[in-house]
C-alpha cells in the first residue's frame, strides 16, 4: 500500500508502541490521527508529530464506545476518511494474583484492550468500506498465546484480542479490508508501570514494532500475514 496521504488513526499513539508506530506512518508520507487519554501527553505528542507531517489527535478513552464513535468521527472531519486503522492502546496490571486483582482492574484490562478494539473496528469498518477498502492492526502480546501466574487479566485480553482478530480477518478480507495482529513479546517502554532503561536494551523497542507495521503495509496486495509473532533475539539468560 503506498502511504502518501492515507489516514491512518493509532490508538494510544501518545507514547511508546503507538507513538513509534505514528511517527513511521508520517515519515512515509500517511497523515496521522492519534488518541490518548491524558491531554497533556496528547498535546505534547502532537507537538512533535507535527514536525514530522499532517498529525492531529483528540483525548480518548477506549473503554467509552460513545469517546471511540466521537473520536473517529473527528478524524473523518479533520482527514476526510480512514485508511488504516492501529489498535494500540492497552492497559496491564501485572504481580498480582487472581485473589488479589480487583474486580474493577479486571474489568478495566477488559474493556480497554478488548472492547477499545470491538468499538474501533465497529465504527472503523464503514469508513474503511466507503474508501475501497484498508488495513486493520491489531497490537496484541505473546501473552496472548502463553499463560503466565500473575497476568491473568492481561493474558485473558489478549488470547481474546487474538481470537477476535481472527475471526475478524475472515469476516472483512472480501472488502479489501486487511486485518493483521502483532505479538510482541518484551518491548522496553514504561507499560505496565516499568520504565524503559539501558538495563533492558536486550528487550524490544517500539521501533521494532512499528517496523513490523510499515512492512506488512509495504506487503503486495495479495498477501495477507494475519499473525506476526516478534520475540527479544537474545534475552538473558536465567
Amino acid at each position: 500500500m503506498k502511504l502518501e496521504n492515507k489516514v491512518c488513526l493509532v490508538t494510544g499513539g501518545t507514547k511508546g508502541i503507538g507513538y513509534a508506530v505514528a511517527e513511521g506512518l508520517l515519515d512515509a508520507g500517511a497523515r496521522v490521527f492519534i488518541c490518548g487519554r491524558d491531554k497533556g501527553d496528547l498535546k505534547h505528542a502532537l507537538e512533535r508529530l507535527s514536525q514530522k507531517g499532517e498529525a492531529a489527535g483528540e483525548v480518548c478513552d477506549v473503554r467509552s464506545e460513545e469517546q471511540v464513535r466521537m473520536m473517529l468521527a473527528e478524524c473523518e472531519r479533520v482527514f476526510g476518511g480512514l485508511d488504516i486503522l492501529v489498535n494500540n492502546a492497552g492497559i496491564g496490571y501485572f504481580g498480582k494474583t487472581v485473589e488479589e486483582l480487583s474486580g474493577e482492574e479486571f474489568r478495566q484490562t477488559i474493556e480497554t484492550n478488548l472492547y477499545g478494539v470491538f468499538y474501533a473496528c465497529h465504527y472503523a469498518i464503514p469508513m474503511l468500506k466507503s474508501r475501497g477498502g484498508g488495513y486493520i492492526f491489531n497490537i496484541s502480546s505473546l501473552a496472548g498465546q502463553n499463560a503466565h501466574p500473575r497476568m491473568a487479566a492481561y493474558n485473558a485480553s489478549k488470547f481474546g484480542l487474538n481470537g477476535f482478530s481472527e475471526a475478524l480477518m475472515q469476516e472483512v478480507r472480501q472488502d479489501k479490508i486487511k486485518v493483521s495482529y502483532i505479538c510482541p513479546g518484551s518491548v522496553n517502554t514504561a507499560f505496565g508501570g516499568d520504565m524503559p532503561s539501558e538495563e533492558k536494551r536486550w528487550q524490544l523497542q517500539p521501533a521494532d514494532i512499528a517496523q513490523v507495521v510499515m512492512d506488512l503495509l509495504a506487503m503486495p496486495e495479495r498477501a495477507l500475514p494475519s499473525k506476526v509473532e516478534l520475540r527479544p533475539s537474545r534475552p538473558p539468560v536465567k
